[in-house]
């Protein structure tokens, strides 16, 4: 128990080492719309970019409260270097983990595990199968963190003559390709409203060969590296609590910077401070308990699934779903702690360049992601409901 809490106090302790870094250079990634240099280099220095690798890779093989409590001190930072950490972190925790051996020393051995990825997993490409491998053409948007990636990550749905393969009855095979960056067809179309810093661009190839060892399929839940639970869990569980933290990370900043804000903030014909007046304070008392209510249901959800599957127990579409559920519930709770926070800071949160601004952007693009959607939460209650017994992609 000490070796653990040390660990998680030495991965969260080392982002929280970033705060100045980012601050400074928010504004500078923004303008790059990509992270900035400075940044990604420090998260190589200081071992943040492979702490969630299996320790093959370089990494402290992570529980998931590590994982969240790191993302949320991320995203609290600025809202474009969580969503770097939700999207860089995840993509080489996956391919450490998933990847046979001789795709894992060609990526990571071979460069001394000093490899970024980012990317989409989503199947939007297709992949004809042929000797040693696939031939693959797609496009994928939204490739997240991919402005300072090494390998690329694209999902895509193998094609054996022309035909798919099924996994068993209703399931399709999804796979996942890892393609050196120098294959793909950048596009870029990242001209957004929020989350402009992440470097989340659109891309595409037409006919690249991608060798079987570099590819694993998206639902796996069988690591050939690594000894933590998440290994075991698979990508969808580590994808939806990164969502979730990140969505929190960014509404404690604004939660926290209308708090602080609200002592010195007076709105035109009125005599008394933000902080004196009573109505804001109701507000303050209820969204911060809102979203202390809301973490503490991921951790929840996310911690009961991990030790069920650490003393061997399966992962039951029950246990998934209550983590996709937390997922979305912690987001809403996000956005309407957020829009709060927005309107009680009055004019001052529509000024460009302040945290408040950058943060309410960030959340109400975030938050779009269909990750984190109505659908999911559907999907999840019918689950409950005994209307389906599942639904692989959750």
């Amino acid at each position: 128990m000490t070796l653990t809490t040390h660990v998680q106090d030495d991965v969260v302790a080392t982002a929280r080492g970033m705060r100045d870094l980012v601050r400074t250079e928010a504004a500078e990634s923004e303008r790059l719309r990509t992270m900035s240099p400075a940044i990604i280099d420090q998260m190589w220095a200081t071992g943040l970019m492979t702490a969630f690798n299996p320790a093959d890779a370089g990494g402290t093989e992570p529980s998931f409260t590590e994982m969240i409590d790191t993302w949320i001190e991320m995203a609290w930072q600025d809202g474009s270097f969580g969503w770097t950490g939700i999207a860089n972190l995840p993509s080489s925790f996956a391919a450490a983990s998933y990847l046979p051996e001789q795709g894992f020393a060609e990526v990571f051995t071979a460069n001394d595990n000093h490899v970024t990825m980012g990317g989409q997993f989503a199947p939007n490409g297709q992949g004809a199968v042929t000797d040693g491998g696939y031939r693959l053409t797609g496009a994928w948007s939204f490739g997240s963190g991919t402005g300072h990636a090494q390998y690329v990550a694209a999902g895509f749905i193998p094609m054996d003559d022309g035909e798919m393969r099924w996994i068993s009855e209703g399931i399709p095979e999804l796979m996942v390709a890892l393609l050196p960056r120098a294959e793909v067809n950048f596009t870029d179309g990242w001209n957004v409203q929020g989350l402009k810093g992440t470097g989340s661009y659109d891309y595409n190839v037409a006919d690249v060969f991608v060798p079987e060892y570099r590819t694993f399929r998206l639902f796996t839940t069988e690591p050939l590296r690594g000894m933590s639970p998440a290994g075991r869990m698979g990508m969808m569980p580590v994808t939806a609590a990164g969502h979730a933290a990140w969505a929190l990370g960014v509404a404690k900043s604004m939660l926290d910077d209308v708090q602080e804000l609200a002592a010195t903030k007076y709105r035109m014909s009125d005599m008394e401070s933000l902080a004196s007046r009573p109505t804001f304070q109701k507000g303050l008392a209820h969204h911060v308990a809102a979203w202390r209510a809301a973490r503490l249901l991921v951790l929840d959800a996310f911690t009961t699934a991990e030790s069920a599957v650490a003393t061997g127990d399966e992962l039951t579409p029950t246990l998934r779903v209550d983590m996709r559920v937390a997922a979305v519930y912690a987001t809403d709770v996000a956005r309407e702690c957020a829009q709060w926070a927005h309107l009680v800071a009055g004019t001052t949160s529509i000024r460009e360049g302040s945290r408040l601004e950058r943060a309410f952007r960030d959340v109400y693009t975030g938050t779009q992601h269909a990750f984190i959607s109505e659908k999911v939460a559907i999907d999840s209650a019918q689950v409950w409901l005994g209307i389906i017994d599942d639904h692989f992609s959750l």
